[in-house]
């Protein structure tokens, strides 16, 4: 940035726009060792949205934690589920890599993970995981779920806090019970020590979220919609992935929107099914009856023909010797960028054909 050339960025503007807390973090996440940091507007925006995430996910934890009492939470005495024992895993490892990460100085380090705990591991995937225990009939297993829900947002929220002081203190202060200290800033910095960590539960938990991210792929890839329920099998390698997913197979159903699940060792594969393998797992998902093969397969020769215009658009463009000799360097490398774009989405489209045309 230079005042010569105009391009400065006035940081109470900035701030004004998109909040303190999001430019701090901005100027954290970017402020690794012996790099200029290339700041823009887009970049903070994109943290902002961070900020929201987090706000939505307090919003969340709040409601669910009405009439709730924080105190004398004892780990040791929950029967905590698998996912319970995935998320506190992974915030003892949050807090063990920030606090390394900040003693090294490495505040790009500490931002990247928390944002990723934060955005992935909490909001993405474990409050999703709480619903049903948070929503259920069974009061010991709701009081289990809000206990953790609450202790990962307030050891979260004191991670969070020297890199997003504002809106930590804001959503800490408004948590049941009886706060520790007057200010979050005066409150212990979390370490890790005291939470569970068991290799197994995570790698399992692993399983499990690849399983779903698998099925999602397969029924985003068929156009299923999201609502309508599907019939799933597993066909575990092994045993022990086998006991895993049966474990898991409520998070499986919940998530992917299975409604009906068989999984084992060497189970009966059905005759025509989408594919994808999750570890050793392949994930197969009987697709006749589940869609209009028909519709479908107008549906994609529509979608392949249009990006068939575009390929052949840019490819004229681009065997252009003349074009190709005059256009600016980012003209060509965007025309070349939405060439491979299209020929990618027509590779995926045409796969997608085939499996709807083998279920004829």
């Amino acid at each position: 940035m230079s005042k010569s050339k105009g391009n400065v960025i006035d940081p109470l503007s900035v701030i004004d726009e998109y909040g303190t807390d999001a430019f701090r973090f901005t100027l954290a996440a970017f402020a690794a060792m012996g790099r200029d940091i290339k700041l823009s507007t887009e970049r903070i925006a994109g943290y902002r949205n961070f900020a929201n995430k987090l706000w939505n996910a307090s919003r969340f934890t709040l409601m669910n934690l009405e009439n709730f009492d924080p105190e004398g939470i004892d780990l040791d005495r929950l029967d905590l589920s698998l996912a319970d024992t995935w998320i506190l895993c992974r915030l003892a490892e949050a807090a063990r890599e920030t606090n390394q990460a900040l003693a090294d100085y490495k505040f790009n380090d500490a931002a990247g993970v928390l944002y990723a705990f934060t955005w992935n591991s909490f909001c993405d995937w474990y409050i999703e995981l709480v619903k049903d225990d948070l929503y259920g009939d069974d009061p010991a297993v709701k009081h289990r779920a809000q206990s953790v829900l609450y202790l990962v947002l307030e050891n979260l929220l004191r991670l969070l806090h020297p890199l997003m002081p504002f809106i930590t203190e804001e959503i800490w202060q408004a948590l049941p019970g009886q706060r520790p200290t007057t200010f979050l800033v005066e409150a212990p910095y979390p370490t890790g020590e005291g939470l569970p960590y068991a290799e197994r539960s995570v790698a399992g938990m692993e399983l499990i979220m690849e399983t779903i991210r698998g099925i999602r792929n397969i029924r985003g890839e068929m156009d299923v919609a999201p609502s309508k329920q599907i019939q799933a099998v597993l066909d575990c390698k092994s045993e022990a992935s086998a006991a895993v997913l049966r474990d898991g197979a409520g998070y499986v159903k919940a998530l992917a929107r299975v409604g009906e699940l068989t999984l084992g060792v060497g189970v009966e594969r059905p005759a025509q099914a989408a594919t994808q393998v999750a570890g050793d797992v392949e994930i197969l998902l009987p697709l006749a009856g589940l869609i209009n093969v028909e519709e479908e397969e107008k549906r994609l020769l529509k979608e392949i023909a249009k990006v068939e215009k575009d390929v052949e658009l840019f490819s004229k463009k681009l065997s252009n010797e003349s074009f190709v000799a005059n256009a600016p360097r980012h003209v060509l490398e965007k025309d070349r960028a939405k060439l491979a774009e299209a020929e990618e989405k027509r590779a995926i489209l045409q796969e997608s054909l085939k499996k709807i045309q083998a279920l004829r």
